[in-house]
């Protein structure tokens, strides 16, 4: 058979695999990513063997890892990353230095390795996690704009970027006198790429999407959006930087401009075809063998591998400001080994840094802990919430509570609580500021807290679906509460939580899911408001207002399809997601 009848034979077959495996975890309401690496593990070369050439398959897969990151750079933009520049380049800093330096301590007293430089070697494969797989899990979760989910996003780009120092430095190891030049070049490459960057999406990326966009050509933006991001891709792979970083700057410089939105529209379906080769890819890199013969041993690292990550990024974030609930979610966000360790693992064992065992279990290992992933990030919360009332850890954080992360006076009342000082949080603050009203927020970023101490609007700093958060809103006083949490879990506990501290508390909850807009009336939400759903009803009004309908009129029609709770214009969407 012709290579390229059997490339694309092997393709049919993995994203007919795909497809399969990730509709049955679906349905047993599992992330689709588990779907994508069995099915790779079924039909890899460890498994059925229906796979022929997984060389090209893998090829293929880093076009996906390309699109995953341009498209978290298009939505992630410049503002938003200054946010989080803090704990993105001094906590990833201290996350990397420490878990090279512990590993290598543990590596060489254990007798894994002979020598520092190869526990440092093996330190720093351990010291990346997945973009890829986090970022993936975050964006089916719909937690990319909670603050845990840039936090991890913020460190794990940093560590993109720091794959491509390690791939210089660390080669050179064995050789000291080569190490400071080595040093040297790759940060003059990433000096030179970054300010190449800053410069073409300043004055490059605009003129040409701009010009792009008036042929009015759908083709010609697609072209010109994809050379984007592989050619920005390409660049930083020819300068030994990862691709990922190359394709979330080609994102950024996209992110600014006024084609942003459709940039991203055009590139989802892209994303997602070739993401699902990616996690197949990985699928097929487990050999069962390997994994059965060293059960035991595989097992161990895995459990020592999550559990010493998490234990070093808890008390980093934790540092930084943030919140207990935060500090745990990242943890355990952050605690596997990155696709990208498999690359330094090869330049290890090539180099003879690592040996052939060390290199078949880090793969073995590498693999299980990308799979374990998604189920530990979806328990997550539930797992800070457990954590939180343990008796000793409950005590230390309402001492911790009091004596900080609080702006309320104590006489505060008839106030309207705003939970998020998001850009949701923020324009209802404003709104019922400039309306004369009083009002708190609470919020779980110090940035945002900082913005609330500069305009002096009472806050409180904590996760504002915690009870002792709560309490210190004084919510039995407060006349209503308006939920703007981007995530779908707090939001319900947050609800649940401050129904009970006031029953006859008026709640006004914002959800994206439509799912969920039955079940938080149910919980006892005023009203349930779906950004789509009140966009659509705003654009259908000014349509109506345009085609000269009564203002009487229009009002009627939308406050009838408001009270039903959008159930007129959802039931066909929701039969149709059926």
């Amino acid at each position: 058979m012709a290579g390229v009848d059997i490339l694309v034979r092997d393709l049919t077959v993995v994203l007919a695999a795909s497809a399969l495996g990730g509709f049955i975890v679906n349905r047993l309401r599992q992330p689709v990513l588990l779907g994508y690496l069995a099915c790779g593990l079924a039909i890899g070369p460890f498994g059925l063997g229906l796979i022929g050439q997984t060389e090209q398959i893998e090829s293929l897969a880093e076009i996906g890892v390309a699109f995953l990151l341009f498209a978290l750079g298009v939505e992630f933009s410049l503002a938003e990353l200054r946010r989080v520049k803090d704990i993105a380049i001094k906590g990833s800093l201290l996350q990397i230095g420490s878990t090279i330096l512990l590993v290598a301590i543990l590596a060489l007293l254990g007798g894994w390795v002979s020598s520092p430089i190869r526990g440092i070697f093996l330190g720093a494969i351990l010291s990346l996690s997945s973009t890829a797989v986090v970022l993936k899990t975050l964006t089916e979760r719909g937690e990319v704009d909670t603050i845990h989910g840039q936090i991890m996003l913020a460190i794990l780009i940093a560590q993109d970027l720091a794959l491509g120092l390690m791939l210089a430095i660390l080669p050179a190891l064995d050789e000291p006198n080569n190490l400071v030049p080595a040093l040297a070049i790759a940060v003059l490459k990433a000096v030179l790429f970054f300010a190449s960057a800053i410069a073409f999406g300043y004055w490059v990326v605009p003129s040409l999407m701009k010009t792009v966009a008036q042929t009015e050509n759908s083709e010609l933006f697609l072209l010109t959006t994809i050379a984007l991001c592989l050619g920005v891709a390409l660049v930083t792979a020819s300068l030994g930087l990862s691709i990922e970083m190359g394709a979330f700057v080609a994102g950024l410089t996209i992110s600014e401009i006024d084609y942003s939105d459709r940039a991203l529209a055009k590139v989802i379906p892209l994303r997602d075809t070739f993401a699902s080769l990616f996690f197949a890819s990985i699928g097929m890199l487990i050999d069962p063998d390997i994994l059965w013969q060293n059960f035991g041993i595989i097992v161990g690292l895995v459990a020592l591998v999550q559990i010493a990550k998490a234990i070093i990024v808890f008390p980093i974030v934790w540092q930084f400001g943030y919140s207990f609930k935060t500090a745990v979610i990242s943890a355990l966000g952050l605690n596997q080994i990155g696709e990208f360790s498999f690359v330094l693992a090869l330049v290890g064992f090539e180099s003879e840094l690592i040996t052939q065992e060390q290199y078949l279990l880090l793969i073995g290992t590498t693999a299980i802990t990308l799979i374990l992933t998604p189920i530990e990030m979806k328990f997550s919360p539930q797992i800070a919430r457990r954590l939180a009332s343990v008796p000793a850890i409950a005590s230390y954080l309402k001492r911790r509570q009091q004596n900080r992360g609080i702006a309320v006076p104590e006489t505060i009342c008839d106030h309207v609580v705003v939970a998020g000082y998001g850009r949701v949080g923020q324009v209802i603050v404003k709104i019922l500021r400039d309306r004369g009203f009083n009002v708190l927020a609470i919020e779980n970023s110090e940035a945002a807290v900082r913005r609330l101490r500069q305009e002096k609007i009472p806050y409180v700093f904590g996760d504002a679906d915690s009870e002792l958060v709560l309490e210190k809103a004084h919510l039995p006083k407060a006349k209503a509460l308006a939920i703007a949490l981007p995530d779908p879990s707090s939001t319900r506990i947050l609800l649940e939580h401050a129904l009970k501290l006031a029953p006859k508390l008026d709640i006004v909850v914002r959800t994206h899911n439509n799912s969920e807009i039955d079940v938080l009336t149910q919980m006892g939400a005023k009203e349930v408001v779906q950004p789509e759903f009140e966009a659509a009803l705003e654009m259908g009004g000014q349509i109506l207002t345009t085609l000269g309908e009564l203002e009487t009129t229009i009002s009627s029609v939308l406050q009838t399809i408001r009270r039903d709770r959008y159930l007129s214009v959802r039931s066909e969407r929701d039969a149709d997601a059926k």
